[in-house]
């Protein structure tokens, strides 16, 4: 997804940043209201997460200013600001969720995935781009990218690395290749997953000085961007 952070601490910034990253989302920083303003009209976001204490305009203007202006897009408010009447103003503002500070990353990440399904994962629409790090795929045109260099894969094999890709940073199981990639709900005891993967791992990583698909002993496979 491609989500703009309006925050105005820079290392909670980097905190939620580095976060989101890990779990291949790109995550573009504003450190004002009036820059994160700026940025959600001028640029295509699949979520906005908004502090509410924000220099400048403040976050409950903010999303209020882009819900006048009839934009859609997700809003998560995450926020020092924990009253029973904050989070019913930030909610009545327009905002589809609300999180506050202290926080735990899998509470945040797990918010972020439940705004993703109820939306549909795009701003309002279908998600039709996944990316991490450098790698991108287009799950229209089924086409995927390293670099700007495309690489050409097989029906099975982009099943796998879109797998990989939506779960970027976590092992996946080889049971859960099974059942995502062949629709199996059992182990039909053959080296499938290993031989495609081997040929997806050659195809993504040929030529490039980083293994982005890595194997993880005793737990599966992942994909990283770092």
């Amino acid at each position: 997804m491609q989500i703009l952070l309006v925050e105005d601490d820079a290392q909670t910034a980097l905190y939620v940043t580095e976060g989101l990253q890990q779990r291949g989302h790109v995550v573009s920083w504003a450190p004002t209201g009036s820059d994160g303003l700026n940025q959600a009209r001028g640029s295509q976001y699949d979520l906005l997460i908004v502090d509410r204490m924000v220099p400048g305009i403040d976050g409950l203007r903010l999303v209020q200013a882009l819900r006048q202006e009839r934009r859609n897009t997700p809003v998560l408010f995450l926020t020092t600001m924990s009253g029973l009447d904050d989070r019913v103003e930030g909610l009545n503002a327009g905002a589809d969720d609300y999180l506050t500070k202290p926080f735990a990353m899998s509470e945040l990440v797990a918010r972020v995935n439940a705004i993703a399904r109820r939306s549909g994962g795009s701003g309002g629409g279908r998600l039709t781009t996944l990316r991490v790090g450098e790698l991108e795929m287009d799950l229209l045109d089924r086409t995927v990218r390293r670099g700007g260099r495309e690489i050409e894969l097989q029906p099975q094999e982009f099943k796998l690395l879109e797998c990989l890709v939506q779960n970027a940073g976590q092992a996946v199981t080889r049971t859960m290749l099974l059942e995502k990639v062949w629709d199996l709900d059992f182990d039909p005891r053959t080296n499938i997953v290993e031989s495609h993967m081997s040929r997806l791992r050659s195809k993504v990583d040929r030529g490039f000085a980083r293994e982005m698909i890595q194997t993880v002993r005793g737990s599966g496979y992942l994909i990283r961007a770092d």
